[in-house]
């Protein structure tokens, strides 16, 4: 669970000096609304609408849990509290909740495609998320089914394409281990060539990276002719799409580490509607 003071900077950010219009039309009642899913999914972020909710004073009931699937009109939350509280909190909250359920749906429709051609091919997360969201957005993948990967650059040694620009492959690999002795050291290679000195260099994982899968087949090949790929864990990337994804699982690889997980989210619709004797109006 994330820490609800990390999440109140986003309540800070939208109402830095109070929600105005509700302090000045809303009578000091208490209310009663539900969150509703208006989209088909996977439903992520409800446990950090739920903590913004009850710090402002707002009673939540989750009836759904966070990582289920979902149809349009399902009732995700039911609040009873202030008014004011729910108002404030409400865009937020949807923000969240629109963000990471479209993230964890994505990932959980990745995951499934990947299952039905190798179930042992776990689908990745990247570091590609928005500034400011990285732990909402990992954990939205995780919650889809996928693996976060590293969480940022102090987790592990991934040695890039601009590194081996000023450092030789093996020479990187050597400083890597001498540095980080008990740290996963990663690299990231284009070409079967490379991908065998790196293994032979004494990486743990090699990340072969914008190649396509008959590529790929092949580099897997190389290294099990070598004896070299029982010792790795072997990771594709680089512009993968939902399209690629049974093509690049069915070529013997590991892990499949896709950006647009959380580079290019489609939100996912979901409202919250503040109820009014028998009927609901549909707060703006």
């Amino acid at each position: 669970m994330i820490p609800v003071e990390d999440l109140l900077r986003f309540i800070r950010e939208d109402a830095p000096w109070g929600d105005v219009t509700s302090e000045a039309v809303v009578p000091d009642v208490a209310c009663r609304a539900v969150v509703r899913a208006n989209d088909p999914g996977t439903v992520a972020g409800l446990a950090e609408a739920r903590a913004l909710f009850e710090h402002f004073g707002v009673t939540v009931r989750e009836r759904i849990p966070d990582g289920r699937a979902v149809a349009p009109g399902a009732i995700l939350l039911e609040l009873d509290g202030p008014a004011r509280a729910v108002l404030l909190v409400e865009r937020t909250a949807l923000n969240i909740i629109g963000r990471m359920s479209g993230i964890a749906t994505r990932t959980r429709e990745a995951v499934d495609a990947v299952r039905t051609v190798s179930p042992d091919v776990r689908v990745a997360a990247t570091r590609k998320t928005a500034p400011g969201l990285r732990v909402l957005d990992k954990k939205a993948v995780m919650l889809g089914g996928g693996d976060p990967h590293r969480y940022c650059l102090s987790d592990m040694v991934l040695i890039k394409d601009n590194h081996l620009v000023l450092v030789p492959l093996p020479e990187a690999i050597r400083r890597a281990r001498g540095e980080s002795a008990y740290r996963t050291v990663e690299v990231e290679v284009e070409t079967a060539e490379d991908a065998i000195t790196a293994a032979k260099a004494g990486a743990d994982v090699v990340l072969l990276d914008n190649m396509a899968p008959d590529a790929v087949r092949e580099t897997v090949r190389a290294l099990s002719e070598r004896g070299l790929r029982d010792r790795l864990i072997l990771e594709v990337s680089g512009g993968v799409g939902a399209g690629d994804l049974a093509g690049y699982a069915a070529t013997g690889i590991d892990i499949i580490s896709m950006g647009a997980l959380t580079h290019t989210v489609r939100n996912f619709d979901v409202s919250l509607d503040i109820l009014k004797g028998a009927g609901t109006v549909r707060v703006p």
